[in-house]
């Protein structure tokens, strides 16, 4: 049906369950963008019970980079990439003046340029919180190829029992060929449950579903390698954290990425 996502026209290439007892680094790097920041900083807190992985962001944690506030973020990623130290060259370059500090070798652990990817989660209703998708371009062959598919971001604000809003839709960035297009879709779900957001896209379209059904298309598309990025985000006020009101988490269940058949 044209409304639902129509696994028949994809062969599974990735996936993860979370299921064992460590991370699988062939899959994922336990670090957001770790070139503009320093490992203890980049580095992801979550944990692994069997049933899932839980992002976590706790008390101690600190700012993912100081130019950039109070900032605390978990993130798994598909791929790295930078320059050398002191250059501006890497991947989601978000404000000019950035310049590397911990320089990355080049991982494509999966880095897709069409497909279908489907990610099982709960999220967090924490006002402070906000749970994102990510499809990123890689970037390695141009800074140009810096488009965003963003499948998902859920925040915590915008949860309620009853019904939900999820952004989704393109971000340029330092894409030419794209133009910002974002949207918000409010759903009659209660996304600290589970629910499964995908992401169908090619060169001229991309498709999004929740749950299945599909919820938005857009009438662009990327043709150039992505990588996934799967972050649980908070946004503190200030720096000042009540260690009772920690950890803050969600929870994923399954990852899935496709490809053409």
């Amino acid at each position: 049906m044209a409304g639902e996502v129509d696994h028949s026209r994809f062969e599974l290439v990735f996936g993860d369950d979370f299921a064992g007892d460590a991370l699988d680094t062939a899959r994922w790097i336990d670090h957001y963008l770790p070139h503009w920041t320093t490992p203890e900083r980049s580095a992801a807190r979550y944990a692994l019970n069997g049933h899932g992985l839980e992002l976590l962001i706790e008390a101690d944690q600190q700012a993912w980079r100081p130019e950039d506030g109070e900032l605390r973020v978990s993130n798994l990623q598909t791929g790295s990439f930078s320059g050398p130290a002191g250059s501006s060259l890497g991947q989601h370059r978000h404000r000019r003046d950035l310049q590397v500090r911990s320089p990355q070798p080049s991982r494509r652990l999966w880095t897709p340029s069409e497909g279908l990817v489907e990610v099982a989660a709960r999220a967090s209703s924490d006002p402070t919180c906000m749970l994102a998708f990510w499809l990123i371009g890689f970037e390695e062959a141009s800074p140009q190829e810096s488009g965003e598919v963003c499948i998902a971001e859920l925040y915590g604000n915008a949860i309620e029992p009853d019904r939900s809003q999820v952004r989704l839709g393109i971000k340029a960035h330092h894409d030419p060929n794209l133009r910002d297009e974002m949207t918000d879709v409010t759903l009659s779900l209660d996304a600290r449950d589970e629910h499964s957001y995908a992401t169908e896209w090619n060169s001229r379209r991309v498709r999004f579903f929740v749950d299945d059904q599909l919820v938005c298309t857009v009438e662009q598309g990327l043709d150039y390698p992505l990588q996934l990025m799967i972050d649980l985000f908070e946004f503190p006020a200030t720096a000042e954290r009540d260690p009772a009101n920690y950890p803050k988490t969600a929870h994923l269940t399954a990852v899935r990425g496709y490809q053409p058949r």
